[in-house]
């Protein structure tokens, strides 16, 4: 129904889409400088948060796998999972309370001499990667921490009996095991910042705006279906290509360690003499 009212337009003041004559003069209008720059910035923001999720999860998700306590995982993973409590309004108007020119935060940071005036990060591209980073940490660190749980310590105790250190180990077995749990990881995080509106519109204002915004705004205020179902065809075009595109590149990348690990298994054994036939043992019995 979106791609169908895509191709339609907005037929006077009090209308919101009509599908009598079809065009693309929508996705002209949508892909216009002023939309194309807000695009960009989506991307930018979806693209450089997905990283900045996995980095932090990344190592929060190894420390719960391989080095808590197994006891004490279930409460760990409950404390990831309380932000999910709170309506998600809720936590990012929490963040705008902290970002505040006039917050505690700010306040603390002046009386320690950190910054001379005001805190100046409310409604900038700072405060939506800090919202959007907190809002969708933990879609990344449950599915590494399951992925990580799933790799066996007799795997990586072979791996560092046979000579491999703890980094090595790390970049030759866990990672490679858990890639699973990396893919499902960075999707969970990237789609959904993708068409995030609410964490850009509380924090960023308009320097921060998305292209779910214009969504939003197509649809419910300016009541242009048509212009809006464009920008959503677009945004998840946007979206396909840039996990195609990443793919292809993480499979460029992996392709010499596919090709010698391949080398490596069909390498013939090498040939060892045969054994010398064992001569008889006397067994000598003292009395």
């Amino acid at each position: 129904m979106v791609i169908w009212f895509s191709f339609g337009y907005k037929p006077g003041v009090f209308g919101t889409h009509a599908n009598d004559i079809l065009s693309f003069d929508r996705y002209v209008e949508a892909l216009s400088p002023t939309f194309f720059a807000t695009f960009t910035n989506t991307l930018w923001v979806g693209i450089l948060g997905t990283i900045l999720c996995f980095a932090i999860g990344m190592p929060v998700a190894y420390w719960m796998a391989f080095k808590v306590n197994p006891a004490r995982r279930g409460l760990l993973i409950a404390l990831v999972l309380v932000p999910f409590w709170t309506n998600f309004l809720v936590r990012t108007i929490g963040w705008q309370v902290i970002l505040a020119p006039e917050g505690w935060m700010s306040q603390i940071l002046q009386s320690v001499g950190i910054i001379d005036g005001p805190l100046a990060l409310l409604y900038t591209r700072t405060a939506v990667l800090i919202g959007v980073v907190y809002n969708y940490l933990p879609l990344m660190i449950l599915p590494l921490f399951v992925a990580f749980d799933r790799v066996g310590p007799a795997l990586r105790e072979a791996s560092k009996d046979l000579g491999a250190g703890k980094v090595m180990t790390f970049l030759r077995v866990t990672l490679p095991l858990s890639q699973p749990g990396i893919i499902a990881g960075v999707l969970l995080v990237f789609i959904p910042l993708m068409g995030d509106y609410i964490t850009a519109t509380v924090l960023g204002g308009a320097r921060g705006n998305m292209v779910g915004q214009l969504v939003a705004s197509q649809f419910q205020t300016a009541q242009n279906w048509a212009l809006g179902s464009a920008m959503a065809v677009l945004l998840m075009l946007v979206i396909t290509l840039t996990i195609g595109v990443a793919a292809a590149l993480i499979w460029l990348v992996s392709m010499p360690f596919r090709s010698r690990n391949r080398l490596v298994l069909g390498a013939e054994p090498e040939q060892t003499p045969p054994a010398a036939p064992a001569q008889p043992v006397r067994e000598e019995v003292r009395s």
